[in-house]
Formats: C-alpha cells, sequence, structure tokens
C-alpha cells in the first residue's frame, strides 16, 4: 500500500462504508468488540489487503480511546492512572512484540490468524463474560502480583497483534484477577488501549499498512455512532441483547469469508 489517503470506491461503497461506520459505533457504544465489525468493512468493501486492514484499524481505535481517555482524565480519573501503571506498562510493552508480528505477516496467513481468532471471538461471545463481573470493593494495590503483570502482558501482545475483542478480556482481567470495580476497570482500558496504540501505529506505519483515508473516515463514523448508540440505549427495550445477537452473526459470516479467502489463497 503506497497511497494512504486514496479511496478510489463508487459512491454507493462510500455510503455502505459511512451507514457502517455508524453501525460500528452504535456497536462500540452497546456491546463493544466493534473492531470485529471493521475489519470485514476495510478488507471486503474497501479491499485492503488483510494486514493493512489490520494496521488501519487501530486508527479508528486509537482516536476513540484518546477522546474517552481524556473525558476519564477530566472526570478526576489521573488517580486511577497512577495506580494502574503496574498494569498499563507490561501492556504496552506486549504491544511492541504483538505489533512486529503482525506486521511481518503475510495477508494469506494473516486471514488465517484473523479468521481463527474470529472464531474465538465468537466463543467468547456465546458465553458472554461481562455477565461474570461483579462490582468488587478491593483495591487493586491489594493484587500486584507477577502472574497478573504476566496476563497484562500477554493481553498487550494480543492487542498488538489484533484489536478485536481486546476490551472483552481488559474488563475480565481489570475485574476477576486485578479486582478493580466495574467504573474504575472501564477508565483503565481506556487508557490501556489509548497508550498501546501508540507504538502499535508506529510500528503498523513504519510497515507501510495503515491506510489513513479509510482510518480517519471510519473513526469519524465511529464517533457519530457512538452518540447515536447512547440515544439507542435509552429509547429501544432490550437493545443490548439485540446487538449482540447481531454482532454473533456477522462474526460467523465474517470469520468464514476470512478463511475461505485463506483457503483459496
Amino acid at each position: 500500500m503506497t497511497d494512504l489517503f486514496s479511496m478510489d470506491l463508487q459512491a454507493y461503497q462510500y455510503v455502505l462504508i459511512v451507514l457502517a461506520g455508524i453501525f460500528t459505533g452504535i456497536i462500540n457504544t452497546l456491546a463493544g468488540s466493534g473492531s470485529l465489525i471493521t475489519l470485514p468493512i476495510f478488507v471486503f468493501m474497501c479491499g485492503l489487503p488483510a494486514d493493512v486492514a489490520n494496521g488501519t484499524n487501530r486508527v479508528g481505535a486509537f482516536l476513540q480511546s484518546g477522546v474517552g481517555f481524556y473525558a476519564f482524565s477530566r472526570s478526576g480519573g489521573a488517580g486511577t492512572l497512577k495506580g494502574s501503571l503496574w498494569l498499563v506498562l507490561p501492556a504496552v510493552a506486549g504491544a511492541i512484540p504483538g505489533s512486529l508480528i503482525a506486521a511481518q505477516m503475510n495477508e494469506r496467513m494473516m486471514n488465517l490468524a484473523i479468521g481463527i481468532l474470529m472464531v474465538i471471538m465468537l466463543g467468547v461471545l456465546l458465553v458472554d463474560p461481562k455477565r461474570w463481573l461483579r462490582e468488587s470493593a478491593a483495591t487493586s494495590s491489594r493484587n500486584k502480583k507477577p502472574w497478573i503483570i504476566l496476563i497484562f502482558f500477554l493481553i498487550g501482545v494480543y492487542g498488538g497483534f489484533i484489536q478485536a475483542g481486546i476490551g472483552i478480556f481488559l474488563m475480565a482481567s481489570l475485574v476477576l484477577a486485578a479486582h478493580y470495580s466495574l467504573s474504575a476497570s472501564t477508565g483503565v482500558k481506556l487508557i490501556i488501549v489509548f497508550l498501546l496504540n501508540i507504538p502499535t501505529l508506529i510500528i503498523f506505519f513504519a510497515y507501510n499498512q495503515i491506510h489513513f483515508g479509510f482510518g480517519l473516515l471510519m473513526a469519524v463514523c465511529q464517533s457519530v455512532g457512538a452518540v447515536l448508540g447512547v440515544r439507542f440505549a435509552t429509547k429501544v427495550p432490550n437493545a443490548n441483547t439485540w446487538i449482540h445477537r447481531l454482532l454473533i452473526l456477522i462474526v460467523i459470516i465474517s470469520a468464514s469469508k476470512f478463511l475461505y479467502e485463506w483457503a483459496s489463497g
């Protein structure tokens, strides 16, 4: 990919991408795992190679988490950041080898990797780990154990390799392993995703695997979708349930397509 901004598509394709981006923003707000939608969009609708789609996907994730991180800090979350560095730093460190592995993988193997990871994420979605999460009164300072640090390093490796589903793994680990409260976990998750994507973006940019045109367009559309998602959640009964079911269907279709591309490549 030599041109980082060229978007040579038909008018109807732009319309579909904008609508898909808005829909992804809604999904991110209500159910999370929006990257499970954007990756197939970049590959099958925008025509990007799987490796470039993986890098391009980080633009929206970086901008969205950055806005969330800023809002969290403005609301008094700076103290949470200072107390969470023991988790943030290993996650960011893990993102470096994860990104390097992804950046050096050829397109066919990336199709296979994304397909397999989508199958795994399908299992996670079906189990729905969020229902296990309960508010905890424990403080993280009592739980600074080496195995927890290792978990967050491995999550960082995963996040560097592929963005999809990292929020679910972070929330589960923060609440169940590190014993953060649900509210604090949300803030720490934003911090980790934001900082983790800094070295990741640098690495993918160095390997010429980011299409900023599609990445920025998707980021703007996702932001609009996030606003609509909040309104949707307050006006539509059982919105989360319907979004969750639709996300499962989309992941099944996308995983099948990625694995087909690998098998036929």
